[in-house]
Order: structure tokens, then C-alpha cells, then sequence
């Protein structure tokens, strides 16, 4: 228990970083950071803030979708925002194309390593994946369609916001799958085999 309780308050934490590098980097982010960053610009406020406001409005649309959070789905809600907003206060800001160029791939890969751990420690899904999961299960929809439709739906506004779309959030979208397929297994936790005491032979 307390090594999945590390893994993910530290999965967490490197996601919150990788937030961090994504707004540094300058170069475009994810559709959900797009979006809070679009809705941060607009209410000149911290994006670790706008992080945890929209998770926890998300996790509104959880009631009717009769999905339950767990220590996981709540700890991804506030513990990122403060990650990110923490990060970002010590990254500097850069101007070396090259630099930044570095921080994007970093990023990708520091968020693909944290998305493993948090969902390998086996507590919970984050608040947007579990919208996503509950709307597959009440509607039938794929999983695919539905997690297409709430990306490019929170890419669009975020982009109509001010928040910065280009080649890091074409990036992320081919690389995020492949890369989180990789990593999750290093991470994901086993339940241990416990082992059946053998038959004593006749005598």
C-alpha cells in the first residue's frame, strides 16, 4: 500500500511537471492544456488553478454518468494543479528555439512516465478519464469516439480562448498512446501469488 501511495502522489507530481514543461516550451500543449491555458488567459489566473477548478467540474458530470471517485481520481484533481503551478515557478522562461524544442520532448515523455504511474498505483482513475469511461458505459459509444469527441471539443475552446495549439499538440496526440503503452507496465502493480502448500506424499 504505501509503495502505490507513492507511486502515485510522485506520478502526480511528474505530471504536474510535465504541465510545467509543456507552458515553457512555448511550442503547443495537449488538448486539455490548450484548454487551461486558453481559460487561464482569459481569467488572468494561475493555470494550476484553472487545473483543479475544471477537474472538479468534471467530476460534476461524474453523478449522472453513476461513476464513483476514487483517493486517485480525487488526489489527481488537486495534487496536479499545485505540482504545475509549483513548477512552474522555478522553470525559467526560454528563448533558444533548441531549448525549447528539448523541454517539449521532455515533456511528452515525463507525462507518458507519469500517466504509468498514477494509473498503475491502482487508485482511481483521473477525472477526465472517467468522464470519458462513463459516457462509454451509458451510451455504448466506443471508447475511441468518445474520448476523440472530448479532446477535440476542449482543443476547439481552448484554442478560441488563447491557448497555445502547435506542433507539441500534434506531437502529443502521436506519441502520448504508444509511449503511456510502454510505460504502464513498468508500473502497474501486481497482486502477489500467493502459493498453495503441496500435498504431503503417502506413506
Amino acid at each position: 500500500m504505501l509503495r502505490r501511495l507513492l507511486q502515485l502522489y510522485v506520478g502526480l507530481g511528474f505530471y504536474g511537471l510535465s504541465t510545467a514543461m509543456f507552458v515553457r516550451a512555448d511550442l503547443g500543449a495537449d488538448p486539455w492544456n490548450v484548454f487551461h491555458l486558453g481559460v487561464a488567459k482569459l481569467l488572468a489566473m494561475d493555470i494550476g488553478t484553472v487545473m483543479i477548478l475544471t477537474g472538479a467540474l468534471v467530476l460534476l458530470f461524474w453523478i449522472p454518468l453513476r461513476q464513483r471517485p476514487g483517493l486517485g481520481t480525487i488526489s489527481n484533481v488537486i495534487v496536479i494543479g499545485l505540482a504545475a503551478d509549483a513548477a512552474l515557478a522555478l522553470l525559467p522562461e526560454m528563448s533558444s528555439l533548441v531549448a525549447r524544442s528539448v523541454l517539449l520532448l521532455s515533456a511528452v515523455v515525463v507525462n507518458a512516465l507519469a500517466t504509468g504511474m498514477y494509473i498503475g498505483a491502482g487508485f482511481g482513475s483521473g477525472p477526465r478519464d472517467g468522464l470519458m469511461t462513463g459516457i462509454n458505459a451509458r451510451t455504448g459509444w466506443s471508447v475511441r469516439s468518445v474520448r476523440t469527441a472530448i479532446e477535440v471539443s476542449v482543443l476547439l475552446i481552448g484554442c478560441v480562448l488563447g491557448g497555445t495549439f502547435g506542433v507539441g499538440t500534434v506531437l502529443y496526440a502521436l506519441a502520448i498512446g504508444p509511449l503511456i503503452q510502454i510505460c504502464l507496465p513498468w508500473f502497474r502493480q501486481k497482486p502477489k501469488m500467493s502459493v498453495a502448500p503441496q500435498p504431503e506424499s503417502a506413506v
